[in-house]
């Protein structure tokens, strides 16, 4: 199985959203995003690491080659402090459980971070089973299903939920 790691997300990865800013790998998130959209979630990234309130990733391989996205944001779930996570993999590394790979080590950087508890939630759309599975895979407790506005459409979503307490050697 190829090595992989987290880079943490830098001011060069605004390329890595536009190769994921494609019809096919948007199908799951009501379609792709304006070049200005793009941007603005390039900054908030950025502006959301420096304030302290996300940790956002490139997933590279062994030779540094970004293979994907993956990141955490805090936010308030069910009146509770909590992290939610999102990722995306490039065509070309589908099918090798890098989404799975990288959750893992996401989830030990939030657990060695975290200490207080803090629940960890994922959201895929319904109708993604890619995403679902690894979540399923990554110990997450499916708590639900949603309908959201996202991206100016309706979208459908599973609620996945991870106890950052928990011993995580389980999974």
């Amino acid at each position: 199985m190829d090595i992989l790691s987290l880079r943490p997300w830098s001011a060069d990865d605004l390329p890595l959203l536009r190769a994921a800013n494609t019809p096919e790998m948007t199908v799951h998130l009501n379609g792709p995003e304006s070049a200005a959209e793009l941007q603005a979630r390039h900054e908030r990234y950025l502006r959301l690491v420096a304030e302290d309130e996300a940790l956002m990733f490139a997933i590279v391989d062994h030779a540094g080659q970004p293979l994907g996205s993956i990141g955490a944001w805090r936010i308030t779930w069910q009146d509770e402090p909590a992290w939610e996570t999102g990722w995306f993999v490039l065509p070309a590394a589908q099918g090798r459980r890098v989404a799975a790979r990288a959750l893992v080590l996401l989830v030990d950087l939030l657990r060695d971070r975290a200490g207080d508890g803090r629940s960890l939630l994922a959201f895929p759309g319904v109708d993604n089973p890619a995403s679902n599975a690894v979540c399923q895979r990554g110990g997450f407790t499916r708590q639900g299903t949603l309908t959201e506005q996202f991206r100016g459409a309706e979208l459908t979503i599973n609620a996945w939920v991870l106890d950052l307490a928990a011993d995580s050697s389980a999974g």
